[in-house]
């Protein structure tokens, strides 16, 4: 099969992809955690070029966030249609549960959430059968377990979508070959037989994707005896953790499979920077009627990419995010035109909502500057993976000062601020090459800034912390503007990106 995606298909912090086809376009949903807004969307037709489109989550009542643990938030989603309505299920992880999610549009509003009742789990997958029943189907990680987290495997249970009721008790169907965490679940009819596609194994390095059928949807399954069907442990292959998959058909009917993954770094390869991303791979059935799915490659890097935004529009573009609350709370685009003024409530890069505004990374090597006003406050650029590892460059109009935070310790640099405002500088290099305890991490992390005579490097710092393993994190880096203190004004923000050698 010649495929026509290039791969990592969405690039950097993009996990638990899910996708549906709907006349002839696809839709592809992913993760969020304890970002907004959330669960984001791309469309494509031919697999190839991915745009996106918007978000399941643009209000913050759909998602409990404002208190949601690191990591928690939205989890997994599956994206389905059927008679003319898109649906989402998916958890909002110590927050409101498992919720569903509607539209006709899905590049417009999205409903409220409706919760879903006597369903206790995670990844929720919805299928209906020939006579309209919907099943939902998920794995049973009870988090909210009073004797603690435990696992019950696959369950299922029909469900009314219009009350978000289960109407039966949770049936177990089938819990992978051994793995720990059979989660993902995904259901299909296909040629009258129903295939569950799990991942088992946990989501690092252990990953994997395993299938069993049924003769119906409630079973009983029987696995493939070729189990698992994609998984990287124990490989050198250049994506790692492959799991999470979702099956569906090509524009030219051949079956395929879209995934999450990472690309560890380092001479041991222990570090992945960008966290899980989204990936495809090509699938078919044998004679025997069980599904194959080919190990997951890595496509030759592209050129490098520039991005460049100097808000000159009255809204931030799609890809911005923030953490645990909207942007409106502390930033405007139309106060200074041409700015994005961040406005501080005392919360710093240490806490769990700062004044943030950010962006995914989504390459290897960047760079990354900023033009900043911080005549009244103090703020800059920061790298982060969360409120306890995270790298910063702020200045406060009178010094520049480049930050560390690693684990909660913290290490700071500092030289005179130029007049006027700074242009702050982040950028990433390989570790060396040969040998060296340095060797092992993921890369380095430079602070800096534009002075009158050139660049002014304040410090590089390890980014190995900065990564979901080092982090113990389900996210990936993001980058951009911070305040905290006074208000901040930014004139752009610019971010080359390259994959490979710099």
């Amino acid at each position: 099969m010649t495929r026509p995606w290039t791969n990592p298909v969405l690039p950097g912090f993009h996990p638990d992809p899910s996708i549906c086809e709907v006349d002839g376009t696809y839709y592809l949903a992913c993760s969020s955690f304890e970002h907004l807004p959330g669960i984001p969307l791309f469309t494509s037709t031919d697999l190839a070029t991915w745009e996106p489109i918007g978000h399941v989550v643009t209000r913050p009542e759909q998602l409990d966030l404002h208190d949601v643990p690191t990591a928690g938030g939205a989890w997994a989603p599956t994206i389905r249609f059927h008679d003319g309505v898109f649906h989402v299920v998916v958890t909002d992880a110590m927050g409101r549960g498992n919720l569903l999610f509607t539209t006709t549009d899905p590049a417009g509003k999205w409903s409220d959430g409706t919760p879903l009742t006597g369903v206790d789990g995670i990844d929720p997958d919805l299928a209906w059968d020939a006579d309209g029943t919907c099943y939902l189907t998920y794995s049973g990680l009870r988090l909210t377990a009073s004797d603690g987290p435990r696992h019950l495997g696959i369950q299922q249970v029909r469900i009314d979508l219009q009350t978000g009721t289960a109407l039966e008790e949770p049936r177990s169907l089938w819990s992978g070959t051994g793995g720990i965490f059979p989660e993902a679940p995904h259901l299909y009819e296909i040629d009258r037989t129903w295939y569950l596609l799990v991942a088992e194994g946990g989501t690092e390095r252990g990953h994997a994707i395993s299938i069993a059928r049924a003769p119906h949807p409630t079973g009983p399954f029987e696995g493939c005896p070729a189990n698992p069907l994609v998984t990287a442990r124990g490989t050198d292959r250049p994506v790692q953790n492959t799991g999470h998959g979702d099956l569906f058909r090509t524009p030219s009917g051949q079956w395929a499979v879209v995934c999450l993954g990472v690309r560890p770094r380092g001479m041991v390869r222990s570090w992945s920077a960008m966290g899980r991303e989204t990936f495809m791979t090509s699938a078919r059935f044998g004679d025997d009627g069980w599904l194959r799915i080919d190990p997951v490659e890595l496509d030759v890097p592209g050129p490098a990419v520039t991005l460049d935004d100097d808000f000159d529009e009255p809204a931030l573009a799609l890809p911005w995010l923030t953490v645990r609350r909207p942007a409106e709370e502390f930033a405007s685009l139309t106060e200074r035109p041409g700015w994005l003024l961040l406005t501080a409530d005392g919360a710093t890069m240490d806490d769990q909502r700062p004044v943030f505004v950010g962006r995914r990374q989504q390459h290897e090597v960047i760079d990354v500057g900023a033009v900043v006003d911080a005549s009244r406050g103090t703020g800059g650029l920061s790298l982060r993976i969360d409120e306890d590892n995270h790298i910063d460059v702020e200045t406060d109009g009178a010094v520049v000062r480049a930050r560390g935070v690693i684990a909660r310790l913290t290490q700071t640099w500092q030289a005179p601020a130029p007049e006027g405002p700074v242009t702050l500088r982040l950028w990433t290099t390989r570790p060396p090459g040969e040998f060296s305890l340095l060797a092992v991490t993921s890369d380095l992390v430079h602070l800096g800034f534009d002075g009158p005579d050139g660049l002014v490097e304040l410090a590089a710092v390890d980014g190995r912390t900065l990564s979901a393993e080092g982090a113990g994190s389900f996210t990936g880096r993001t980058f951009g503007a911070f305040a905290s203190a006074g208000t901040v004004a930014v004139d752009r923000i610019t971010y080359v990106g390259q994959d490979g050698p710099r």
